[in-house]
């Protein structure tokens, strides 16, 4: 039975579809490629422009303090003093580039830092920056040489106010500090990057877990749709085929055809509308008639010898009630499916089908035909009947074998466990 695939695929709903500005532009960019603009760097947010606003002011902030203690620094020019406010003021300028680039903001202000204190805020604010937004490898060099130009720094502009070996550890633990900041910021980030890409491949892994449930499902109705309505149109073919062959046959021969195709048709129908109720059900047990049992075989028996099968039922199970349900329906469907295509192609042969075993030991299932004598007409079939049985038996942690014996004889053989 061939199924139709049909796509089920949903769009995927845009990340973060409100309050966007709430979001850095980079965060946004790594969570929803697709709404980046070609070509072009992501567009700020409104919170990165107010955070970026904050830096500014806070550099400009640093700046004019540094500057008042420049213009009162004896050890300092006044045209010293004056070129000092003039780097600081493009160094706080260029603070508005540190989100394009980082790194070169980060080398430029090594040299604006030993060269102007005005240039301090602007400085730790460009490696906080590149802390943020760049590996740690180029964190570590920028900032070791960073920190090594402090004493530099203050050999040339000795603090008016502080010691010396007090100003380097207290702009080394500045510069620090501010490292330490972009990397805890660019960890959070990254750790809201894993977290994202988790929950994506689990959303990813449940889907695949849901179509492949739905595909099982689907082939598991099939091999029931086969296994249920081949042995009535069976029925249907072998003795519409006899009225094709014998148009002559009395009376009483053809009603009794008739009938058993009038009754078969009835219940192909009753089995189809009970299967497609299960598509649309669900819950499996929910729809139709109960299953079929162990039980149910003498049923099965009866029903081929009314339709002129000559079958003979060995049955050495005392209790076929104690039989496991789905034990039970798996040896029904074997035995159906043997009698179907003894049938089929050994038509007026006699059939003998042996059930035996107990708990413990398993269930054993023997359908067995002699050849047939003459040729047999072909009747249409879709071929995957002993495929299907022997799939069917290894889902029930059983096994199936099936073949031509010594003496020409057809034999399907199965054993189901029975715990």
């Amino acid at each position: 039975m061939s199924t139709v695939s049909v796509d089920e695929t949903v769009p995927e709903p845009p990340a973060f579809p409100g309050r966007r500005w709430l979001l850095p532009s980079a965060v946004i960019h790594e969570f929803d490629p697709a709404g980046a603009r070609p070509g072009r760097r992501p567009r700020r947010t409104a919170r990165d422009w107010l955070v970026d606003f904050s830096c500014f002011l806070l550099a400009v902030f640093v700046g004019l303090l540094a500057a008042d203690a420049v213009g009162d620094n004896p050890h300092v020019s006044q045209t010293a003093a004056e070129l000092d406010q003039l780097l600081g003021a493009l160094a706080c300028a260029a603070v508005w580039l540190r989100r394009r680039w980082p790194l070169g903001l980060a080398l430029a202000t090594i040299p604006l830092g030993v060269l102007s204190d005005t240039a301090g805020g602007a400085c730790a604010i460009a490696v906080f920056t590149l802390a943020v937004h760049r590996p740690f490898r180029y964190v570590a060099w920028v900032t070791a040489v960073d920190i090594a130009a402090v004493p530099l720094t203050f050999r040339l502009r000795p603090d008016a106010d502080l010691p010396y070996l007090v100003s380097v550890v207290l702009s080394v633990v500045l510069i620090v500090s501010a490292v330490g900041w972009g990397l805890l910021v660019r960890a959070k980030r990254q750790l809201m990057f894993s977290l994202r890409d988790r929950a994506r491949r689990a959303e990813t892994e449940a889907r695949l877990r849901a179509e492949q449930a739905q595909r099982l499902a689907r082939e598991a109705i099939a091999r029931e749709m086969h296994d249920v309505l081949a042995h009535r149109l069976t029925l249907l073919s072998v003795h519409a085929g006899a009225l094709e062959f014998r148009p002559d046959a009395p009376q009483e021969e053809v009603a009794r055809a008739a009938g058993v195709i009038r009754e078969s048709a009835h219940e192909a129908l009753q089995d189809l509308r009970e299967i497609i109720g299960v598509l649309r059900a669900a819950d499996h047990d929910d729809m139709g008639r109960p299953q079929p049992t162990l039980a149910a075989l003498d049923t099965l028996v009866a029903e081929s010898r009314e339709a002129g099968m000559k079958v003979i039922l060995d049955s050495r199970i005392a209790d076929p009630a104690a039989v496991p349900a789905s034990v039970g329906r798996t040896a029904y469907r074997i035995a159906q499916e043997s009698l179907t295509n003894a049938r089929k192609h050994a038509p007026g042969t006699e059939v003998t089908a042996t059930v035996t075993g107990g708990p413990g030991e398993g269930l054993c299932v023997t359908v067995r035909n002699p050849p047939p004598e003459g040729e047999v007409p072909h009747v249409p079939g879709s071929g995957q009947g002993l495929i299907g049985l022997t799939e069917r038996a290894t889902l029930a942690g059983g096994r199936l074998e099936h073949g031509v014996e010594t003496d020409g004889a057809f034999a399907v053989r199965a054993w189901l466990p029975w715990g």
